[in-house]
C-alpha cells in the first residue's frame, strides 16, 4: 500500500509540473506577441524572425516553382542516407525505417519535397475523416508518441507496418519532447503519401509551432538541418495546420486528439478553415478586434499579466504574473482546481477541479475600459439589457479547434475550464453522453495525457484514451500502448515498454527511481519560487521562529505553486519538522541550490533569471539564427529589456549591462549563451555527495 501511494504521488508531480509548463506556454505565446508590438531592429534580423516563427508567410513562388527549387538542390555525392523518388514506394519507406535505426539523418532535399507532397495530399483532405471497417479486419489507432522513434519502430514490429490490409490511425502529438520527432514525421508522412487511403494523422495541440519552440521540435530541425531548417519550419506551420482534425469509424467511433466540449459540433467542425488556424495558442488575427467584453463572453481576451486558450465554456486559470499579484488563493469569476489531492483509482482519469461551480466572466480587454470605470447608471441598468454581439466565425472556427486539441475528461458532469492545463475544457459525462447521442455514436477515443498503463477507460466506458509514448516522464514511469478495432467496434488493447534496463529493475526499484526523479523536480520548483514562499510562510510566522503547522505550511505552498498536490503527503520528503512538530519552513531548500553565481547577479536576480531560464532560452533559440551558440551583447542587452518589462520584474539598465559584460568571457562582443544559462541550472546537493561518495 505504501508503495502503490508513493507511486500515486509521484505520478501526479510528473504531470502537475507538466501542465504547469503548458501554463507557462500560454504566457510566453502573449510576450512573442509582445515582442511583435515592440521589438527594435536588432543588427537588422529582428522583426522579420519573429513574425516568421509566429505568423504565417506568404508565400511568393508558384507550386511549380517551389517544386522545382527543391528538385534542383544538390545533393552532395558524401551523402550516405536513403535518397527518395516521388511518388514514393515501398522501396523508399523501408530505405528510411533502415536509415533511422542506424541513426542517420534524411537530407534536407529530401525532407523539403517530402512536406511539400503532404501539403498537397492534405490541401484535399476534409477536416473530419470517415472510416470503415469493412475494407480491413482491423484498423490500429496509436496515440501520443512525442519523438520516440523506438516506440513507433516497435509498434511496427508487433503490429506490422502500414499497408492496405493494416491501416493505422495516428491521433496526435508525433513531435515535440522526444530527440527524433524529425525522423517520426518523415515516417508518418512518407506512408501517408504511399497509402493515402490506409494511413489516417489527426492534428495533436503539439502540432502547433510555438508549441514547438519551447519543446524541443523547432530546435531539433534546426540542429539537424542548418541549412533548410529555417523553410523546413516554415512549411511545417502550413502541413501541421492542413492536418485532419477528427477521424469517425464506421459512423460509430469518434478519434480527436484531446477531447470535446459542450459547444462542439461534427456538422460545423467539418465546415471550419482549419489552415487558418497556424497555432491554437493565437486568436485569429481578425476576430482580435471583435472580443466580446461582456461579462458572461466566453470570447478569448489577452491582457496584461494574463495568456490562456479561452474555449467556449471556460475563462480559464489566472497566469503566473497575475498570480504573483495575489498573496492569497483566490479567483473570482474562474473556475479553480481544488487544494487536495484525491488516490482514489476513479481520479485519475480526470484532472481535479473545484466544485464550486462558478461563472464565466473573463476579465476585459486592457484596451477597453473596466467596468469599475465606466459610469454606472443602475435606474438604466435595471431597465436595459444588451445581448452580448455573436463571436465573429473566425473565433467560433478557433474556439472549436482548441477544444478539440486541448480538452480532458473529468468525472464530474458538465463542461468547465480546464484550469490545470491553461486551454479547452475538462467534460463530464453527461457531455460526453449528450454528444455521442446526437451524432449516433457508441464511443470517443482521444490521446492527449499519459497514462500508466498507456490507456484508460472512462465515463462508463465511452471514452477510451489512448498513449503511445512509453517512459513518458522518467525510465519505467509508464507503458505505452495501441488499441485496435474491428467490425464489432470491440476495442483490443496491447502495451508494451521500450527498454533495455527496466527489465532489469524490481517494481520497488522502478518507483524509488521515478520517484527521486519526480521530487528533484518539484525541489526545483519550490526553489525557483523560494522569494515568494519565505514571504507567504513569514505571515504565518508572526514571532519569526522559522516554524509554521503543517497544515499552514500545505497551504502557502499550494497557494504559491498551484500544482494540486498532496503536500501533506508530501511534507516528509520536503521539509523537516522542529521538536515542536511544526514544519521549518526554509529545511524545504536546503539541499538545492545555483551553480557557479556571477558576480553582478543578486541572489533575488539569480532566482528570476532561474525561474525564467526556459524561456529565455527559447527567445535566445530565436535570435541565435545560425544556432553558434553564442548572441550578441546588444541582442542579449534588448532580449532581457523587453522580457524583464513584460514580467514586470525590476532590473535596471545598469545591471543588465553588468551581467552582460562579465558573460562576456573572452571579450569579443559575443556572449556564450549556454554557458549563461549554466549558471542558472539548479545543483541538488545530495546528488552531489552521493557521487563524491560514490
Amino acid at each position: 500500500a505504501r508503495l502503490e501511494m508513493r507511486r500515486r504521488y509521484t505520478w501526479n508531480i510528473f504531470q502537475s509540473i507538466e501542465y504547469a509548463g503548458e501554463q507557462d506556454q500560454l504566457q510566453l505565446s502573449s510576450f512573442f506577441s509582445f515582442m511583435l508590438d515592440n521589438f527594435t531592429h536588432m543588427n537588422g534580423n529582428g522583426p522579420d524572425l519573429i513574425s516568421h516563427l509566429l505568423d504565417s508567410v506568404v508565400d511568393p513562388l508558384t507550386e511549380e516553382a517551389r517544386q522545382l527549387k527543391y528538385e534542383q538542390i544538390v545533393v552532395p555525392e558524401s551523402y550516405s542516407g536513403p535518397r527518395l523518388s516521388f511518388p514514393l514506394s515501398v522501396t523508399d519507406t523501408n530505405a528510411l525505417l533502415s536509415a533511422f535505426k542506424e541513426e542517420q539523418t534524411l537530407h534536407g532535399k529530401y525532407v523539403l519535397q517530402l512536406l511539400y507532397e503532404t501539403k498537397k495530399f492534405l490541401k484535399q483532405m476534409p477536416n473530419v475523416i470517415y472510416l470503415s471497417t469493412s475494407y480491413a479486419k482491423e484498423i490500429t489507432i496509436c496515440g501520443d508518441l512525442h519523438g520516440r522513434l523506438d516506440d513507433l519502430l516497435l509498434i511496427f514490429y508487433k503490429n506490422g507496418l502500414p499497408s492496405a490490409e493494416n491501416p493505422y490511425i495516428f491521433n496526435g502529438d508525433f513531435v515535440d519532447r522526444g530527440k527524433k520527432s524529425t525522423e517520426i514525421i518523415i515516417i508518418l508522412f512518407a506512408f501517408l503519401l504511399l497509402y493515402p487511403d490506409h494511413m489516417h494523422l489527426n492534428r495533436g495541440n503539439h502540432e502547433d509551432h510555438i508549441m514547438n519552440l519551447r519543446y524541443g521540435f523547432t530546435r531539433e530541425v534546426m540542429q539537424k538541418y542548418k541549412t533548410h531548417g529555417r523553410e523546413i519550419l516554415q512549411i511545417l506551420q502550413d502541413v501541421f495546420s492542413l492536418l485532419p482534425l477528427a477521424t469517425v469509424i464506421d459512423n460509430k467511433v469518434l478519434i480527436v486528439h484531446g477531447g470535446i466540449s459542450d459547444k462542439i459540433d461534427l456538422g460545423f467542425l467539418s465546415t471550419v478553415e482549419r489552415h487558418k488556424v497556424k497555432s491554437a495558442l493565437r486568436l485569429p488575427k481578425r476576430s482580435v478586434d471583435h472580443l466580446n467584453v461582456h461579462a458572461c463572453s466566453r470570447n478569448s481576451s489577452r491582457q496584461s499579466g494574463r495568456s490562456r486558450l479561452d474555449s467556449p465554456c471556460s475563462s480559464g486559470r489566472t497566469s503566473r504574473a497575475s498570480r504573483r499579484r495575489k498573496k492569497h488563493f483566490t479567483k473570482q469569476g474562474s473556475c479553480s482546481s481544488s487544494s487536495s489531492s484525491s488516490s482514489s483509482s476513479s481520479s485519475v482519469c480526470s484532472p481535479r477541479v473545484s466544485s464550486r461551480n462558478t461563472s464565466c466572466r473573463p476579465p476585459p480587454s486592457p484596451s477597453l475600459p473596466s467596468p469599475t470605470d465606466v459610469l454606472q447608471v443602475p435606474f438604466l441598468d435595471s431597465f436595459v439589457s444588451l445581448e452580448p454581439p455573436e463571436p465573429p466565425r473566425e473565433e467560433l472556427e478557433w474556439q472549436q479547434v482548441v477544444d478539440i486539441l486541448w480538452s480532458d475528461p473529468k468525472n464530474q458532469n458538465g463542461c468547465s475550464p480546464n484550469s490545470f492545463r491553461g486551454g479547452g475544457c475538462y467534460f463530464g459525462p453527461d457531455v460526453t453522453q449528450a454528444l455521442l447521442q446526437k451524432h449516433g455514436l457508441c464511443l470517443l477515443i482521444r490521446s492527449h495525457e499519459c497514462k500508466q498503463e498507456g490507456y484508460e477507460l472512462c465515463h462508463n466506458g465511452q471514452v477510451i484514451t489512448i498513449f503511445s509514448a512509453s517512459n513518458y516522464y522518467e525510465e519505467g514511469s509508464n507503458r505505452g500502448a495501441y488499441v485496435k478495432l474491428g467490425p464489432e467496434l470491440v476495442p483490443r488493447f496491447f502495451q508494451y515498454q521500450v527498454s533495455r534496463s527496466t527489465r532489469k529493475l524490481t517494481l520497488h526499484q522502478r518507483v524509488c527511481v521515478a520517484e527521486g526523479s519526480a521530487l528533484r523536480a518539484l525541489k526545483e520548483k519550490l526553489y525557483a519560487h523560494r522569494s515568494e514562499l519565505i514571504a507567504a510562510f513569514q505571515q504565518y510566522d508572526i514571532d519569526n521562529t522559522g516554524r509554521i503547522s503543517t497544515s499552514e505550511w500545505a497551504q502557502v505552498v499550494e497557494s504559491v505553486l498551484r500544482l494540486d498536490l498532496p503536500w501533506r503527503t508530501l511534507r516528509p520528503r520536503l521539509a523537516r519538522l522542529g521538536a515542536d512538530g511544526n514544519v521549518e519552513y526554509e529545511s524545504c531548500f536546503e539541499d538545492i541550490s545555483l551553480g557557479e553565481p556571477i558576480p553582478p547577479v543578486t541572489p533575488n536576480l539569480a532566482e528570476t533569471l532561474y525561474r525564467y531560464r526556459t524561456d529565455l532560452e527559447i527567445i535566445f533559440n530565436i535570435i541565435d539564427k545560425d544556432h553558434s551558440g553564442q548572441i550578441s551583447i546588444e541582442e542579449f542587452r534588448q532580449t532581457w529589456k523587453l522580457f524583464s518589462s513584460h514580467l514586470g520584474v525590476a532590473v535596471n539598465d545598469q545591471t543588465i549591462d553588468d551581467m552582460a559584460r562579465s558573460i562576456d568571457f573572452n571579450k569579443d562582443g559575443s556572449i556564450d549563451f549556454n554557458e549563461f544559462l549554466e549558471a542558472f541550472r539548479v545543483v541538488h546537493k545530495l546528488d552531489v555527495k552521493e557521487q563524491q561518495q560514490g
